[in-house]
């Protein structure tokens, strides 16, 4: 038992060894991270000068606040869609209900990559460029979510919804008042593989989004290296503490859930 505590705090270290790096060049000046020896600690602490740059140059409330804006209505569309998809193929029996969960399987083998180019055409033809309808319609159907959804509800007993059906309630009050009550685990893990992910975005923002106006965390990053920090490694890696924060303290305030819903998500057919 110890020796897989020992194995596993191993592992946990070294996955969070670039996000330490990262703290640690932070605060440190330019010719201490770019020195031969590694070392975490720094001799010379630049803290105050590094974050004051990001904070005195750049918008980062503004980039965070978008972020917010994006990941949430991104979050709020999937969770409207997916629910009710997932009830749907785990509980219900319709004509067809096998060919949808096999077009929504396929749609897992699907890069983002590659809709990019008739979206983005799409989105110029109807002018929403350079908003926030451009980074978060695309992304308002997740076939991931449909899956994870449809394998937690399939264990849900069925005595619940017959239950509930006896009570007088349809299916659409089934939904949101019986099964998603039952499923915040599953929402909440789901919450953080979605949110990490459009956080962290930078592809499709990099294409749709031409300003700060919209420009969402990761591209306020890049924005600060062409224009403000250039080589100045030190207030680049204070920018990205800043912009990786939130995810970090969402993660850790909702990280018994996220384990939970991972662990009674399982893969009933």
């Amino acid at each position: 038992m110890r020796a897989r505590i020992a194995v596993l705090a191993l592992l946990g270290v070294l996955v969070l060894m670039p996000y330490l790096w990262m703290v640690a060049a932070s605060v440190k000046p330019v010719s201490e991270i770019f020195r031969a020896s590694l070392s975490i600690w720094p001799e010379q602490f630049a803290a105050a000068e590094n974050y004051g740059k990001v904070l005195a140059r750049v918008p980062v409330l503004h980039y965070l606040w978008n972020g917010v804006v994006v990941c949430g209505g991104i979050l709020l569309f999937q969770l409207l869609f997916a629910v009710p998809a997932g009830y749907a193929l785990a509980k219900l029996r319709f004509p067809g209900r096998g060919i949808a969960f096999g077009a929504v399987m396929l749609g897992l083998l699907v890069p983002p990559h590659v809709p990019a180019l008739p979206l983005y055409v799409a989105a110029s033809g109807m002018g929403l460029l350079d908003s926030y309808t451009a980074l978060i319609a695309p992304f308002t159907i997740s076939a991931f979510a449909i899956f994870l959804f449809r394998q937690f509800f399939s264990a849900l007993p069925d005595d619940l919804l017959h239950a509930a059906r006896l009570d007088g309630m349809g299916e659409w009050s089934i939904v949101w008042r019986v099964v998603l009550p039952n499923a915040w685990p599953a929402a909440t893990a789901f919450a953080i593989f979605s949110v990490v992910s459009h956080w962290n975005d930078l592809f499709w923002p990099l294409i749709v989004v031409q300003g700060h106006e919209h420009a969402t965390p990761a591209l306020g990053v890049l924005y600060f290296r062409s224009e403000e920090a250039g080589d100045d490694f030190g207030a680049m890696m204070a920018a990205a503490v800043l912009m990786t924060l939130p995810l970090v303290l969402a993660f850790l305030l909702a990280q018994r859930r996220f384990v939970e819903g991972i662990a009674t998500t399982g893969l009933k057919g």
